[in-house]
């Protein structure tokens, strides 16, 4: 007589980091296999936080956040009397690992860790878990109080089990553990394992459905059995689609399939080094009247300093082997762009002095840029106007002061200068716009609203950048020499942290030497430019307050400034910057460290506020990073996400989990707060 399991596989919508939708779609899918009849339901491969978490693994908040959701599903009616698998972060033994976790009626069963972590291409998991090494071995895993006291349970088996129940044997597998040569269910099925689960987190690529459909089938033709496949569904943060596919198949064949594409929401060791022997000595016998090295004491360099040696020689690098005749610089007379000009200067000077001192290939290159093969640099100011042109670009918004200040430096550093207007080009691409749809947009001060405000700048700044272009390819030509330049950017990092900037200005560029420099840091490279270099222009870029100089002037005057358009001041966003990247902190545990940090300053509800300003800000504009401009890398916690901050870029900017937690302990400390001053009356 044979038996009738019925068992629910699903294929959910998750977001990278929305635990509150997360939470709701698998009890949503729970709930719908309890009403077709299954008693066991498998969700995809960290569904809980989503699957594209990305660096935010490194944080303890999503762990923290993943265990709250386990608290909600076990303690919830709905996962009552079904087997529920689910996939979630685990840290064991102070070692991360992609685990399911998998329960019953109150009581988990066991922690499955994945063994076989997906780490090419598109995946990164070796960046975030360890893989368990222990086949066929379990520990114990103490669990979390928070659960404990749920479950009533102090440890539970933690590793590479299968699951008997009375009527059959269930063994997982998740997502890469299928495509392994060697795949877990072959030695599964050997030792009478009959149901074998996968959840994945497995993205859309052409054709790659057949080869997912063709293991699962293989997995079962051979040793017989049933095979559930859950995946992800749908775009969860960044450039990935997940197809979903969830499917079951049996005896080699494929019983149920879900669709692929849809809107809908539903180990650590320590072992002894090996030693390779290598026949070679690195001393001698006679060694006895060799002379002693003596020790020297390290130079140190200021970080003034340091900007203006390490930047520079990477744009003298970017230079010669792009094969460019030279730079291009949109000068607004503020510090960002005034320091990426005196990083060319310092970058001059670098070359005169390589050459000065005899090095033939410096003397090579340069000839090359220049095109001139008996041309010797001897004077900074002269090769800079070889080099490097730079540009105001003014609008009926700029103030004669910035124009003064962005010429004076230029006259200093010797570039060769433009001052242009693009008054022009924006009334022709504003008049185009009005001319179709009939409305003419409004500055805020002259009654417009926020949208139309924010359309006027932004296309002022955009034209910036076409004008960048165009004059970076002709420029030259226009003078008669050859060649094109590149085009310089000079978003510093903390802008680029916050998305302060326009997506496709003058943010936009070939190459940004100052990308991965903080504001506070430029500040102290200028002042460094001043005492070293004798460029006094730069006094006056160094006291005047940052601006965008966007909307309309008051009495000639600027009106608008970038910290009180950001709600923040540079420090502060140092600070959150560090926080986020170097220490990995989420909202809910920067919230913690800033309530110490700031405790004789803040109050834990202004605290909360500046947190969840700088998380909301973050989260909307996290988009602007994924075509942020190439920037040398100089500050640990750059927002780069092409190769080092690897983030989702579509957040639930709400952060309504996160958020409610800092709330939570908000309320707290001010009731405590109320209740000391009570006492004391």
């Amino acid at each position: 007589m044979g038996r009738k399991v019925t068992v629910a596989t699903c294929a959910l919508n998750q977001w990278a980091l929305d635990f509150e939708g997360n939470l709701q779609r698998i009890l949503k899918s729970i709930e719908i296999a309890k009403q077709k009849g299954a008693r066991y339901r498998l969700g995809p491969e960290l569904e809980i936080c989503g699957y594209g978490c990305w660096d935010h693994y490194h944080e303890s908040d999503t762990l923290l956040h993943s265990l709250q959701v386990l608290a909600a599903l076990l303690e919830s009616p709905v996962t009552q009397d079904i087997i529920c698998d689910v996939g979630m972060p685990v840290m064991h033994r102070n070692v991360r690992y992609n685990c399911r976790v998998i329960f019953l009626n109150r009581k988990i069963l066991l922690v499955r860790p994945k063994m076989a972590l997906a780490n090419g291409g598109n995946y990164h998991e070796l960046r975030w878990f360890t893989p368990w090494s222990r086949s066929r071995q379990t520990e114990e895993y103490f669990l979390p109080r928070m659960i404990q006291d749920l479950t009533k349970q102090e440890t539970v088996p933690f590793g590479d089990a299968v699951l008997a129940t009375r009527d059959t044997c269930i063994g997982s597998e998740i997502c890469e553990e299928l495509w392994t040569p060697h795949s877990p269910h072959v030695d599964m099925g050997l030792d009478g394992v009959e149901i074998f689960t996968n959840a994945s987190g497995s993205h859309h690529v052409l054709r790659k459905a057949h080869t997912r459909v063709d293991l699962v089938t293989m997995a079962t033709a051979k040793n017989g059995g049933i095979y559930l496949l859950a995946n992800q569904k749908g775009c969860d943060g960044d450039r990935l689609y997940y197809d979903g596919c969830a499917m079951i198949a049996m005896n080699g064949s494929v019983f149920a399939q879900g669709s692929q594409f849809s809107l809908d929401d539903v180990a650590s060791r320590v072992s002894p080094y090996p030693r390779v022997k290598v026949d070679f000595a690195l001393s001698c016998h006679e060694d006895l009247l060799e002379p002693l090295s003596e020790p020297v004491e390290w130079k140190y360099h200021s970080a003034g300093e340091e900007i203006s040696l390490g930047p520079a020689c990477w744009l003298w690098d970017f230079l010669r082997r792009s094969q460019q005749a030279g730079f291009f610089l949109p000068l607004s007379g503020g510090v960002d762009s005034a320091a990426t000009a005196c990083l060319v200067y310092s970058m001059c000077r670098q070359v005169c002095e390589a050459v000065k001192n005899g090095n033939p290939e410096v003397l090579a290159d340069v000839r090359t840029i220049v095109n001139e093969p008996s041309y010797a640099p001897e004077d900074p100011r002269e090769l800079c106007g070889r080099i490097l042109t730079t540009c105001y670009m003014a609008s009926e918004n700029s103030s004669r002061e910035t124009s003064t200040r962005a010429g004076d430096l230029a006259q200093q550093i010797g570039s060769h200068h433009i001052s242009l207007s693009i008054d022009p080009a924006v009334r022709a691409v504003v008049g185009i716009f009005s001319l179709v749809t009939g409305r003419s947009p409004l500055f805020a001060v002259h009654g417009g609203s926020s949208r139309e405000n924010l359309a006027l700048q932004n296309v002022q700044a955009r034209l910036r950048m076409v004008i960048a272009y165009l004059f970076a390819q002709l420029s030259l030509w226009s003078r008669g020499a050859r060649g094109g330049l590149l085009v310089l950017g000079s978003a510093n990092v903390d802008e680029s942290l916050l998305g302060y900037l326009t997506k496709y200005d003058c943010s936009s560029a070939d190459i940004n030497p100052i990308g991965g420099i903080s504001k506070t840091d430029l500040r102290a490279f200028i002042q460094y430019c001043i005492e070293h270099f004798q460029l006094s222009a730069l006094q006056g870029i160094l006291a005047a307050p940052a601006t965008a100089e966007l909307e309309p002037l008051t009495d000639g005057q600027v009106s608008q400034t970038d910290e009180e358009d950001m709600g923040m001041t540079y420090a502060e966003l140092s600070v959150y910057g560090r926080l986020r990247k170097v220490a990995k902190t989420g909202p809910y545990s920067m919230f913690c460290k800033l309530l110490h940090m700031w405790k004789d300053s803040c109050s834990p509800r202004q605290v909360a506020d500046k947190v969840k300003r700088f998380f909301s800000k973050y989260s909307m504009n996290r988009h602007k990073m994924t075509t942020l401009t190439p920037a040398y890398h100089a500050e640990n916690y750059s927002p780069d996400d092409n190769r080092f901050d690897l983030r989702p870029f579509l957040y639930n900017a709400g952060w309504p989990w996160q958020f409610r937690c800092i709330e939570n302990q908000v309320l707290q400390l001010e009731r405590r707060e109320r209740q000391n001053l009570d006492g004391m009356d």
